[in-house]
């Protein structure tokens, strides 16, 4: 029976080219930006063409989003003629069978082509010492799962993100608050705000605003090893994918363009209040009121390198990335129960120390109230007799103080 949700796709025989010396599957190789042939260590420079466009986000002819799995397609290696079944979304692999680079169409009919693409800085090999630094530094990790995790597992990948351009007015109410710190009548100190209010106007241009275009990976973890240099991209050449996965888009610009603006009033918010709070010396701001209105908005599809990388222990798995142009380790590691609480039995233990010091400082300074009371010392009026008496520094290690001393 045919399957409706299966085409045919023939991987680009011309992208794919092999080696000029000796026709073997060449790759792009991070530590140059070059291709590289593995086998006879051929070098080659990527050819550049024109510049990154920002498109009209009104304009746009396809603004739908796509989901995983859906569709897939049949893709035929135009090196050794096998065949291999790929999500719809994918547009290059490695053909399993030859090791020859599948660069397929980056768009379709009903999607919209790449823009612009960030290369691989980083190496598999700088990634993988990145990762087993920033494992060493997970203090709650267990030392078992330190020492098995293999950072020559990691595959790299080009996964889309969406830029946003825009030129933003923003009309504001903001309260503004102004710490005043006083001294009751028992001598304690607070601190007051005192809240005012003012308003106003704001413009502010946000140039490439990313957002990722794809839901198929941990968002989480894409957030923490975020940002990517967007004013490192260069036009879309296939060449740059020869020896890594890349997919298409699941997220449209529609969608994207949502997250996006969210990320964008984050930080008009925060660019107010670092105003106002500059322009009046205050303490605190908060916005109670804000319209903004995005002008001449424009977008960038692009795609950016990612080095990817899981282990298992004890039977459960944990993901990792690496910023393939940073450098950045984002990811989860297990945690030890052991560790956990060594910890917090290390904290009340820190807790009782500093408690007990504190008692015991009370409790000196009870006993050598009552001990210098015993002795005709008078330290207040609990302990005054009618005698002469004169004033003389008293010396505590615990307790600095006047105190008043009996005449011969």
């Amino acid at each position: 029976m045919e399957n409706e949700n299966l085409y045919t796709e023939h991987a680009d025989r011309e992208i794919n080219k092999g080696c000029p010396q000796c026709g073997a599957a060449m790759i792009f190789d991070p530590a140059d930006g070059k291709l590289f042939c593995p086998y006879c260590e051929y070098r080659e420079e990527v050819a550049e063409t024109g510049s990154v466009e920002e498109q009209a986000f009104d304009k746009a002819a396809h603004v739908e989003s796509f989901s995983w799995g859906a569709q897939q397609k049949q893709v035929i290696c135009q090196s050794c003629g096998a065949e291999g079944i790929y999500d719809a979304l994918v547009t290059s692999a490695v053909c399993p069978f030859c090791g020859s680079n599948q660069v397929m169409e980056e768009a379709v009919d009903t999607s919209l082509p790449p823009n612009g693409l960030c290369p691989f800085e980083v190496t598999k090999e700088q990634a993988g010492a990145n990762f087993k630094n920033w494992m060493k530094h997970r203090l709650f990790a267990p030392r078992k799962a330190k020492k098995s995790v293999q950072p020559d597992n990691f595959h790299g990948m080009y996964i889309p993100y969406w830029t946003f351009d825009a030129n933003t007015e923003t009309t504001y109410t903001a309260e503004y608050g102004i710490d005043e710190t006083y001294t009751d009548d028992d001598g304690h100190t607070h601190t007051r705000t005192d809240w005012y209010t003012t308003s106003g106007a704001y413009n502010l241009f946000i140039d490439d605003m990313l957002t990722w275009g794809t839901a198929r990976h941990d968002t989480t973890i894409l957030r923490h090893i975020e940002p990517y240099d967007t004013a490192k991209c260069v036009p879309y050449n296939p060449e740059y994918l020869s020896g890594y996965v890349s997919e298409r888009y699941s997220i449209g610009v529609q969608e994207a363009w949502t997250s996006a603006q969210k990320r964008m009033d984050a930080q008009i918010e925060s660019e107010i209040c670092r105003m106002v709070t500059k322009e009046y010396g205050a303490d605190h701001c908060r916005l109670s009121k804000k319209k903004t209105q995005y002008n001449d908005l424009t977008y960038k599809y692009i795609l950016v390198p990612l080095w990817q990388s899981s282990f298992s222990y004890q039977n459960k798995p944990y993901q990792f990335m690496v910023n393939g142009q940073t450098g950045k380790v984002g990811g989860k590691s297990p945690v030890s129960p052991l560790r956990v609480l060594a910890a917090v039995l290390l904290a009340l233990a820190a807790l009782g120390l500093i408690f007990w010091l504190c008692s015991g400082s009370d409790l000196e300074l009870s006993v050598f109230r009552f001990d210098a009371c015993s002795h005709g010392v008078a330290l207040d009026a609990s302990c005054s007799a009618d005698i002469p008496v004169e004033t003389v520094s008293l010396q505590s290690p615990v307790l600095h103080t006047a105190a008043m001393t009996c005449a011969p």
